[in-house]
């Protein structure tokens, strides 16, 4: 189903009435989320006047927040992109399916729900006990593309978030053999879509404090989310245990996927390795090389907060 467009400019939804302390809390964290959103948009190029943004959303306090927030910076730039929420009932058990549709018109936002039973084809063709991710992932994907012609959107955001993309980045190198993480903005494989991540700067944390605030309402995935398991879990579990320990490393390693020195890996297709020589030119990290680590005592490229 899609809804009309309101007849004027939707206003985002205030936090429910708060005081004193929490009330300043809430200020401030929006002030934050909005900045760094921002600032994800502008060095990624993720959105650009005139598009028509397909925001995902499953019901999850992410792609709420993400909702959210790019409500806001659309308000705030003259409504010059146009956003349509969509969300995608795979029909699992259980699932509340008026719950999204209700919270949706609420808001005054166009959307579109679509219904595909995808949760019996992943039961079907996954033994029990195995990850439904993988399957799920491709059924998705390709049905939201589709939508995404139908609907004739420019670009589809997801509401994955800075830890999401540390998470993929570790999950590659320990189980995949790869140095690759998660892009902001990447196209799909046949190259005719431009998926984007609005909330490549946000703090898992955040996020989770935010829908507190603002009292969304949270539908559990009871497909993927029952597998206690996921080698994801793990890994998320690892950098939380990482950052109680040794609190700002979860930071550094965000600033480290955007300072990438191709010369210091091993790959000979990103760098050329046979070609080398010396050339009376000064490296800046060629002396360095010799001792192996560098651990300076500020980061040079400031993480947005």
């Amino acid at each position: 189903m899609l809804t009309d467009a309101p007849t004027s400019p939707p206003v985002a939804a205030s936090p429910a009435p708060m005081a004193g302390r929490t009330d300043r809390e809430a200020l401030k964290l929006e002030k934050r989320l909005v900045r760094q959103v921002s600032q994800a948009i502008a060095d990624f190029g993720l959105i650009a006047d005139g598009d028509k943004v397909m925001v995902c959303v499953s019901g999850g306090k992410d792609s709420y927040g993400m909702l959210d927030v790019l409500r806001m910076l659309q308000q705030r730039n003259g409504h010059r992109f146009e956003l349509i929420a969509v969300n995608l009932d795979q029909k699992q058990p259980g699932f509340p399916a008026e719950v999204l549709p209700g919270y949706l018109a609420e808001l005054g936002l166009p959307f579109h729900i679509e219904t595909r039973d995808t949760y019996s084809v992943v039961k079907q063709h996954v033994p029990e006990g195995k990850t439904m991710c993988s399957l799920c992932s491709r059924l998705r994907r390709g049905i939201l593309y589709r939508v995404a012609d139908e609907l004739g959107c420019t670009k589809i955001a997801l509401g994955h978030h800075r830890d999401d993309m540390l998470q993929t980045f570790f999950l590659n190198m320990f189980f995949g053999g790869k140095l690759k993480g998660m892009p902001p903005k990447v196209q799909s494989d046949r190259g005719d879509h431009v998926i984007v991540r609005p909330l490549a700067y946000v703090a898992e944390t955040d996020l989770t404090r935010w829908a507190e605030l603002r009292e969304f309402p949270i539908i559990p995935c009871t497909l993927c989310g029952s597998q206690e398991n996921l080698q994801r879990k793990q890994i998320g579990q690892m950098l939380r245990d990482w950052q109680q320990l040794y609190p700002g490393r979860i930071e550094n390693m965000a600033v480290a996927l955007r300072n990438l020195v191709p010369s210091h890996f091993m790959d000979p297709r990103h760098f050329d390795f046979q070609g080398l020589v010396a050339n009376g030119v000064a490296d800046a990290d060629g002396d360095k090389a010799f001792d192996g680590e560098e651990f300076p005592q500020a980061i040079a490229m400031p993480f947005p907060r």
